[in-house]
């Protein structure tokens, strides 16, 4: 991934099977699982730290191996769900789930979302043995898992406090920064020019805490990856409610035409599955009974 290309890796948010599918449809070289999203349509609850370990590896598991040689996916650890061991644990658990890399952040327990009001994070030193401890489980792995640091600090501690934070993870052996919520587009560039040489992730979150970024923008600044966390839940919950208020107004849905639940099924591997199906032998769903 990171590693093998200079290029800016765009990574859509997914946050379940469908939304997965529809990214690897349209052909994005990796996507990103959105925690927010994850607790929104797993939990139906807000990005307040309530998805545990189980909750995520889950979804980051089906997710990954709906193409296990298809596009990697990078996907949030929040805090990590614990003290070093939970952390080791939980990155022993994402490299067996097939996870290509995930971030790690310094948030307390109590974490919330990263463009929420009141974030707060824990000491230098704690947030320090979160990183040696999920170094620790790569090196135990043998595995080659995108280590991103994460860092909060900006809201309650400053910018040179967040830079400090990312130097020492850097040393320690994380393979990408992730400096979240900043506050103007000079602060972003005057970040990626300090970590020169180190990539950086930018999270673009539409209407949030940060500046609208483009693509092309990031890619002038310098970042390395560039994720979208809101790019699949926010538009589904537009069009979703929509649906719901015309069904309920007029007693129609008006589904577009080509929009028939063979499409949708197409989108979620149908013709593969029936491949396996006929090759090993059966007829039950042959193609011309589909």
């Amino acid at each position: 991934m990171i590693r093998d290309t200079e290029k800016l890796i765009v990574c859509p948010g997914v946050y379940d099977g469908l939304s997965a599918r529809i990214a690897h449809e349209v052909g994005f070289d990796s996507l990103y699982m959105t925690g927010a999203g994850t607790s929104a349509s797993r939990l139906g609850m807000a990005d307040l730290g309530l998805a545990t370990l189980s909750d995520m590896r889950a979804h980051a598991e089906m997710i990954s191996n709906l193409k296990p040689n298809g596009a990697p996916i990078i996907a949030d650890m929040d805090t990590g769900y614990g003290g070093p061991m939970m952390v080791y644990r939980a990155v022993c658990e994402y490299i067996r789930a097939g996870v290509a890399g995930f971030h790690l952040e310094d948030q307390l327990l109590t974490k919330r979302c990263g463009h929420l009001k009141g974030k707060e994070v824990v000491s230098r030193e704690d947030y320090y043995a979160r990183i040696r401890a999920a170094q620790a489980a790569r090196v135990h792995m043998g595995s080659d898992i995108v280590l991103i640091a994460r860092t909060d600090a900006l809201q309650s501690r400053g910018y040179d406090e967040c830079v400090a934070r990312l130097k020492v993870a850097r040393e320690l052996g994380a393979d990408v920064g992730l400096l979240e919520g900043f506050t103007s587009r000079e602060q972003a560039s005057s970040c990626v020019k300090e970590f020169q040489g180190w990539p950086l992730l930018l999270n673009s979150v539409e209407n949030g805490a940060s500046p609208l970024i483009t693509v092309d923008e990031a890619r002038e600044m310098g970042f390395r990856i560039m994720i979208f966390s809101f790019a699949s839940i926010a538009p589904a919950y537009q069009a979703i409610k929509a649906t719901f208020e015309r069904l309920k107004t007029d007693g129609v849905i008006g589904t577009k035409g080509e929009i028939t639940p063979k499409k949708i099924f197409d989108v979620c591997g149908l013709g593969d599955l029936v491949d396996i199906e006929v090759g090993s032998g059966s007829s039950v769903y042959a193609k011309d009974n589909i």
